[in-house]
C-alpha cells in the first residue's frame, strides 16, 4: 500500500513525488514510457542530443531573489539555486508588419516599447498591469473570465492586442483565439514581468536534477508501467490497474495524465462529454547550424511572428498554418561559454488529424515539405541560416500525442483547467496542464501546490 501513486514522470509529477517523499511518504510514479519528462524531454539522434518542448524556463529571476514562483520551487524542493544554473535570456522580440516590440528580462524595456510604438496606449497598458492577477489567486477570484474580452476592454488598440496574445497563447494557450484572464495573468507575469532562461544543459538538467533528489528521498519510479484503469468504489480510487492487469493500490492518486485522459481511466463518460478535448497542436522544426546563430544575425532569444495584423490562433484546415509561429535559439543565453553547436526552432500551428491520417511514407515526405515551410516562413522575421544548416529533425502533433497521451496532441491540454485539482473522487487529484499551470517552472509549481494542499495532510 502507498500513500500516494503519481500518474506520469513529468515536470509536475516528480515533483509533487519529491515533496512526498521529503515528508516520509511512500510514493510511486508510474510512467508509460521508457524515458522521463512527457513533452518536455529529451532524446539522442544521430550522436546529437535534441529538447523536445522547452524552449525556455519562464518566471526567472535573478539569483538571491526571494519572491515568485522560482524561489518557491528550490525553497520547497530543497534545490539551490545554483544546482539548475539557469542563464538569462540576451533579448526577445514580437514581430508583426512594421511593428516589432522588443524585450528582455528587466520589463522596463518592453514597457518602454509599448509606450514608443503605441503613445496612445500608455495609459491603458498601466491600467492593464494593475489589473493581472496575483499567483495566490489563481483558482479563487479566477472563474472563466475571457482574458479576450478583458484585454480589449483595457487596451483600445487592437493591434496591441493582438501582439500582447501572440506570446500569451504559443506559450500557454489551450483553446483557439482566447484563454481565460487567469492564465493570461500567469503568463504576463512568467514572461514580461519575470522573464526567460534556459539550463546550459537544457531540459535533461533539469529532469535529472528532479529524478535523483526523488530516489535519493526513497521515491518508486517505474518506467514502462502504463496504468489501463482505475478501480472505483463508492467515491474513492480503490486501485491502479497497470496495463500487465496487476494491481496497485494507495491512500491517494494523483494524476498528471491531463482532466481527459485521468476521467477515461474512471470510465467518466458522462465528464468526458462534458469537457471537450483540446485542439491546439504544433510542429516545430529543428535546424543544426555549423555556426552561433549569432554570427548570422540571428541574435534574438525567442521571435514570436505573424504576418498580418490579425493573429490566428486555431486549428489549421491544413497540416500546419505558417503565417505565425515562434523562432527559438537555445544558444542566445549569457552562457559562460557557447553551446557545441547552433541551434534554431521554429515552432507553428498544426493539425493533428491530418498528420494522424498520413501513412509512413506519407507522413516522412510531408515532414520534409513542412520543415522546408517553416523556415522559410520564419527568414521573413530573422536573417536567413539556410546555408549554415548541417542537420534537422521535426516533430509533429502524432509525436506530441505519443509522449503525453493527450488527446488530438493538444500541447497545453483541455481547453478549460481545474485550479482546484479536485476531481469527482475525494481521493483523485489532478496537477500539470490540466490543473492551470504551464511552463517548467508552473507545472513544477502545480505538482508541489496539490501535494500540499491535499497530500500532507
Amino acid at each position: 500500500m502507498y500513500d500516494t501513486i503519481i500518474i506520469g514522470a513529468g515536470m509536475s509529477g516528480l515533483a509533487a513525488g519529491i515533496r512526498l517523499a521529503h515528508f516520509g511518504q511512500r510514493v510511486c510514479i508510474l510512467e508509460r514510457h521508457t524515458t522521463i519528462g512527457g513533452l518536455n524531454s529529451f532524446y539522442r539522434m544521430n550522436g546529437r542530443n535534441y529538447d523536445v518542448g522547452l524552449h525556455a524556463v519562464t518566471n526567472y529571476t535573478p539569483k538571491g531573489t526571494r519572491r515568485g514562483p522560482l524561489s518557491r520551487l528550490l525553497r520547497q524542493l530543497r534545490f539551490t539555486w545554483d544546482e539548475f544554473a539557469l542563464a538569462p535570456q540576451l533579448g526577445s522580440s514580437i514581430a508583426f508588419p512594421g511593428v516589432t516590440l522588443h524585450f528582455n528580462n528587466e520589463f522596463e524595456l518592453f514597457r518602454s516599447e509599448v509606450h514608443r510604438r503605441f503613445p496612445d496606449q500608455k495609459d491603458n497598458f498601466e491600467r492593464l498591469l494593475a489589473e493581472l492577477i496575483d499567483y495566490e489567486q489563481l483558482g479563487v477570484s479566477a472563474s472563466q473570465q475571457s482574458a479576450r474580452e478583458t484585454v480589449s476592454r483595457i487596451i483600445t488598440d487592437p493591434l496591441l492586442v493582438e501582439m500582447i496574445f501572440c506570446p500569451m497563447l504559443y506559450y500557454g494557450g489551450p483553446r483557439q483565439r482566447d484563454m481565460d484572464f487567469a492564465q493570461f495573468s500567469i503568463m504576463f507575469r512568467a514572461i514580461f514581468l519575470e522573464g526567460l532562461a534556459r539550463p546550459f544543459s537544457g531540459v535533461r538538467l533539469i529532469l535529472k536534477k528532479l529524478v535523483r533528489k526523488y530516489k535519493e528521498l526513497g521515491g518508486e519510479l517505474k518506467l514502462r508501467c502504463g496504468v489501463a484503469r482505475f478501480g472505483v468504489k463508492e467515491g474513492q480510487v480503490r486501485s491502479v490497474v497497470l496495463d500487465d492487469g496487476a494491481e496497485l493500490e494507495a491512500r491517494h492518486v494523483l494524476s498528471s495524465a491531463g482532466w481527459r485522459e485521468t476521467m477515461r481511466l474512471c470510465n467518466e463518460e458522462a465528464a468526458l462529454q462534458s469537457q471537450p478535448p483540446g485542439e491546439l497542436s504544433f510542429i516545430e522544426s529543428i535546424s543544426v547550424l555549423n555556426a552561433e546563430p549569432r554570427l548570422l544575425g540571428c541574435d534574438r532569444t525567442i521571435v514570436f511572428f505573424n504576418d498580418s495584423d490579425v493573429f490566428h490562433y486555431e486549428k489549421p484546415d491544413g497540416l500546419a498554418d505558417v503565417r505565425s509561429g515562434v523562432i527559438a535559439s537555445p544558444n542566445n543565453y549569457f552562457y559562460d561559454e557557447p553551446l557545441e553547436e547552433g541551434v534554431v526552432r521554429i515552432t507553428a500551428l498544426a493539425n493533428y488529424d491530418r498528420w494522424a491520417a498520413l501513412d509512413e511514407s506519407a507522413y516522412r515526405l510531408e515532414k520534409l515539405r513542412w520543415y522546408d515551410k517553416t523556415v522559410a516562413s520564419a527568414v521573413r522575421f530573422v536573417p536567413d541560416f539556410r546555408s549554415a544548416v548541417i542537420d534537422t529533425d521535426m516533430f509533429t502533433p502524432t509525436t506530441i500525442r505519443r509522449y503525453t497521451g493527450h488527446d488530438n496532441g493538444a500541447v497545453y491540454g483541455a481547453p478549460f483547467k481545474r485550479y482546484d485539482g479536485m476531481t469527482h473522487l475525494e481521493n483523485l487529484f489532478v496537477c500539470g496542464t490540466d490543473q492551470g499551470l504551464v511552463g517548467i517552472i508552473g507545472s513544477i509549481i502545480s505538482g508541489i501546490t496539490i501535494a500540499n494542499k491535499y497530500l500532507l495532510k
